[in-house]
């Protein structure tokens, strides 16, 4: 069946009123607890500035199946809802029940609208969103009985994608822990078993600067767009509009050099540029397979070392001297070969954003957001000329 011929079925001809959501319940705003007043052993949560709890109190001030937007800090504009009665600081915006709305409707409509809460936040000072940005906001009444009828298909499909998303988590969690182990067998080798040298005989850093004009968002990496454990990119928000910037060429590896913990490394596909921030390491070695380099890179004994030599406390940076220093085992080229394909095998399955399991996961909560977006799409009234 059709979005179209769905929704027709569903309402069966009847009309659905726009108003302001001003206009039929109020935005309601908390009260602040200090922090001396919360505990863990108290009944009701207490909620701020996020959905997840501060602590806990010992009464109320908003009733259980209650929608709120957060009002302040980073998270401003998220929608959240509360199944208990809680206590709602003064970080988040509450809507008071309505006869004429289903609350969990509600709160299913107004996810749909958080990308634009998220853009009516003032960011000068404490980002903030105003509580008209929720008054004005035009949203869709259809009669009680379908609302209830909308929340009864979203709570069921919201299930099947948290049982389906679960499965899909515990069995990436198992394929990590095998892909771990076999990383450590294919790694280790005994002193004598095969050549060992350190990282600063097969490589170094990249001594070449490229031009701002010759970056873009795909090929511009900066620390803020490497992901973290060994995830990859993604495209940069930042780029460069003047000057020079280090160079990287196919097969380079990039890692993160702020907060080495992070584990943030790439291998180049391309040439581009980036920053003082991340460290390009230029293979010299033929002998050595760049892709097995990155996977001795990539793996945990590097970061540990790593972040072993780091300097600083609060902000740790690798230590670029030591990093060349790292020592490792180097095995017949056609070992390497033979490391490389397994492991690639598994960073696919584990890691890929594109691919593997870490995609899948994706494509479920995309799949749910477009039916959702469809159950919640309705006829606008029609403006009279």
């Amino acid at each position: 069946m059709s979005h179209l011929s769905f929704m027709e079925s569903l309402l069966d001809g009847v009309e659905v009123e726009w108003k302001p959501l001003g206009e039929i319940t109020k935005i309601l705003r908390g009260k602040r607890l200090t922090r001396n007043l919360l505990s863990n052993s108290e009944k009701f949560p207490v909620y701020h500035g996020g959905l997840e709890p501060l602590g806990y109190y010992g009464h109320s001030n908003r009733p259980a199946n209650t929608v709120m937007v957060i009002n302040v800090g980073a998270s401003a504009g998220t929608v959240g809802y509360s199944e208990v009665d809680f206590w709602s600081s003064d970080g988040s915006f509450c809507i008071k029940h309505s006869d004429t709305l289903n609350n969990k409707y509600l709160y299913y409509l107004l996810i749909g609208y958080q990308h634009l809460f998220r853009s009516q936040v003032r960011v000068a000072g404490i980002p903030t969103l105003d509580a008209n940005v929720l008054s004005k906001l035009q949203i869709p009444i259809p009669p009680f009985n379908i609302q209830t009828e909308i929340v009864r298909i979203l709570d069921n499909f919201t299930e099947l994608t948290a049982e389906l998303t679960a499965e899909l988590t515990a069995e990436l969690r198992a394929r990590k822990k095998q892909y771990s182990y076999y990383r450590d067998q294919l790694l280790s080798f005994e002193e004598g078993e095969v050549e060992w040298k350190s990282l600063g005989e097969v490589a170094e850093y990249s001594k070449t600067r490229i031009s701002f004009n010759l970056l873009n968002k795909s090929n511009y990496v900066g620390v803020d767009n490497l992901l973290q454990n060994r995830a990859g990119k993604k495209e940069s928000k930042h780029i460069p509009t003047e000057g020079k910037s280090t160079k990287y060429h196919n097969n380079d590896i990039l890692i993160g050099n702020i907060r080495p913990y992070l584990k943030k490394i790439w291998q180049a596909d391309c040439v581009g540029g980036t920053n003082g921030d991340v460290l390009v390491v230029h293979p010299t070695d033929e002998t050595v397979n760049p892709q097995y380099l990155y996977q001795i890179l990539a793996d945990e004994k590097f970061f540990e070392y790593n972040m072993q030599h780091a300097k600083g406390a609060k902000m740790p940076r690798g230590n670029k001297a030591k990093i060349m220093e790292y020592r490792f085992p180097i095995p017949s080229p056609n070992e390497q070969e033979r490391i490389v394909t397994i492991l690639n095998k598994f960073d696919t399955l584990t890691n890929s954003i594109s691919e593997g399991l870490p995609k899948e996961i994706e494509l479920r909560q995309k799949q749910y957001e477009y039916y959702r977006d469809l159950l919640l799409s309705f006829p606008k009234p029609r403006v009279e000329a």
